[in-house]
């Protein structure tokens, strides 16, 4: 039987469209000084005239100019200006808006420069069907659920990820299967003329007939009604608002609300579900985080680092309900050691202030996105969590296909795939101030997880990883995972 290669491609790009969404990972390359006139000795400090875009059909001028970091009139070392300009390009392209980013200096004088900045973009206006697992991971269902396909959600999504080209996303999902939902987001990343404040809004609601109502030997427990009833109703809004003073540093102010009901069946399968003997719960919640973000690609990053410090108080009028503090921080940095090789490793921390928590806030290692690889199958519940993931990578593949006769569009005409072969070490510890014996087994213990994978970035940013993983209680397992590990 004869294999077609393009119709392979094609498949992909199809798969990873519909379980990922969209982004090209064709970025930015090195800086290209080949238009200048050849008699043209490199300066040793440049002024720059004007900058020039080109390719720019819907986004707005500003949107781009916003994160350059080199401005007209002022002179720069030719070294340094040579490295702004690639920093740049990594900021334009992690606006997610364009598939390609190239920015070129043309030398037109001894010191002076034209700077034109090209860009290819993205279609910004997308249906994406819904089909994904309603479980934590693809482990979970496989192996602890069986393979049931009545957990699967299904749906459409609709977004437009640049409204009046101004960087606005706007998306509705309308979701049925396991989980019924609707969820209505946007943001609008700027709302002031300098560009620095910027606000977003989002309203969900969802319920469930089946329902996990607690864990036992570290495996989620599920409940369903024998009428096959409604379990939970969820509601929640939320504003947040940002501040960017700075290229890479971020500033976010949520304000929410949640409510909560649950089938009287549920406080029969667990009373300390929600705590306070009620069936409802409501409240208010606050989150301020900060964000550093210097990563080369935010969907699969290989170089830079990534800081993100929060903190949440649930429970600003209904006190009675649910009053709790939760402290997060995320430490990552990614290490380029050359083209095909690069490491990365990464800190997650977790705090709750109190004892205990309603099931809904149960935090852990095994509930996204806090996992120790080889754990997949398992969930850690406790106050405190500390996880240590580290990768080394090996680029074994990299090209870019043309499919341009079978899709004309120009969009979709290229798939790009790289492939990573990676070695992975992950540690961690959950402190679980209740000692609860169903879980005594892995709660309050040294974790740990190693093995071996492969990456596969495809079409639109989308990833596949395919792993072996082993753990320190003797346990392996082949996983398979939709997104990078951190």
């Amino acid at each position: 039987m004869s294999i077609n290669i393009r119709n392979i491609l094609i498949l992909l790009l199809f798969i990873s469209t519909l379980s990922l969404g969209f982004g090209l990972n064709k970025s930015y390359g090195q800086i290209d000084t080949s238009f200048s006139p050849a008699n043209t000795r490199t300066p040793e400090r440049v002024k720059v005239n004007n900058i020039f875009i080109i390719g720019n059909e819907k986004t707005k001028k500003s949107i781009i100019l916003r994160e350059l970091d080199f401005t007209t009139d002022f002179f720069y070392d030719w070294e340094t200006f040579l490295e702004i300009i690639q920093a740049d390009q990594k900021k334009i392209y992690n606006l997610r808006l364009f598939t390609e980013v190239e920015i070129t200096p043309l030398i037109t004088g001894e010191e002076e420069v034209e700077v034109v900045i090209t860009v290819k973009e993205r279609w910004y206006i997308l249906p994406n069907l819904i089909f994904k697992l309603a479980d934590r991971n693809f482990a979970e269902w496989w192996t602890n659920q069986g393979r049931d396909f009545s957990r699967v959600n299904y749906g459409i999504r609709l977004s437009h990820s640049n409204v009046a080209g101004r960087n606005e996303k706007l998306r509705f999902s309308g979701q049925l299967g396991f989980t019924k939902a609707l969820d209505i987001q946007y943001s609008k990343p700027y709302i002031d003329k300098k560009q620095k404040h910027g606000l977003a809004a989002q309203f969900t609601f969802f319920n469930n007939k089946t329902l996990a109502v607690r864990s036992e030997n570290n495996r989620q427990v599920f409940y369903t009604s024998p009428e096959e009833d409604i379990l939970r109703k969820n509601i929640a809004a939320a504003l947040r608002y940002t501040y960017r003073r700075s290229f890479y540093n971020f500033h976010f102010v949520t304000l929410g609300f949640n409510h909560t009901w649950v089938s009287p069946l549920i406080l029969d399968e667990n009373p300390n579900y929600f705590q306070h003997g009620s069936n409802t719960l409501r409240y208010l919640y606050m989150t301020y985080s900060f964000r550093h973000d210097r990563r080369d690609n935010v969907a699969y990053a290989t170089n830079g680092e990534l800081l993100v410090l929060s903190a949440t108080k649930y429970g600003i009028f209904y006190t009675d309900e649910l009053d709790e503090i939760e402290v997060n921080l995320t430490a990552n940095k990614y290490i380029k050691l050359n083209d095909k090789f690069h490491f990365n490793t990464g800190l997650t921390a977790n705090w709750f202030l109190s004892e205990d928590q309603p099931y809904t806030l149960v935090r852990g290692i095994g509930y996204s996105p806090n996992f120790i690889r080889g754990y997949e199958l398992n969930v850690i519940e406790g106050q405190q969590l500390y996880v240590h993931k580290n990768s080394f990578r090996w680029k074994f593949f990299d090209r870019d296909f043309d499919i341009s006769n079978q899709v004309p569009l120009e969009q979709f005409s290229t798939i790009p795939i790289r492939l990573y072969l990676s070695a992975n070490f992950d540690h961690g510890f959950v402190k679980d101030r209740n000692e609860i014996p169903a879980n005594a087994r892995l709660a309050n213990k040294y974790l740990m997880g190693y093995g071996l994978g492969i990456d596969m970035v495809g079409f639109y940013d989308s990833v596949l990883r395919f792993e072996y993983s082993l753990n320190n209680v003797g346990e392996g397992n082949f996983f398979f995972n939709f997104k990078t590990a951190f």
